[in-house]
């Protein structure tokens, strides 16, 4: 059943590689700022940074996590980062499975 939820949120954002994604995922995860980090290889970015166009292959992290958590991830995220000014955009989650988001909000709350 389809169940409304105002605290779930899903962050974008990539990596030089899969294995710096991989090590932000575990992190994130292990320190409860995200309940599951997916990881997409390979995505191509084209983008300005310091005014030139940049042409990249990177692995994109979709990270779900919950409002509360979001300046603890923010921050962590900088922190652990290779990139001087590391993608962190904030998406909404309007509804989702019940089950899914109990799960979810389960796996950010500390023991």
């Amino acid at each position: 059943m389809l169940e409304n939820n105002s605290s779930a949120r899903i962050v974008l954002s990539t990596a030089a590689n899969p294995e710096e994604a991989e090590r932000l995922a575990r992190t994130l995860v292990e320190e409860r700022l995200a309940a599951c980090a997916s990881l997409v290889p390979n995505v191509r970015s084209i983008y300005r940074w310091q005014g030139k166009v940049e042409d990249s292959t990177e692995t994109m992290l979709l990270i779900k996590t919950c409002v509360e958590q979001l300046a603890a991830l923010e921050a962590r995220l900088h922190a652990l980062h290779s990139y001087e000014t590391p993608e962190f955009l904030v998406l909404g989650v309007d509804a989702g499975s019940a089950g899914y988001l109990d799960w979810l909000m389960a796996s950010l709350s500390k023991p």
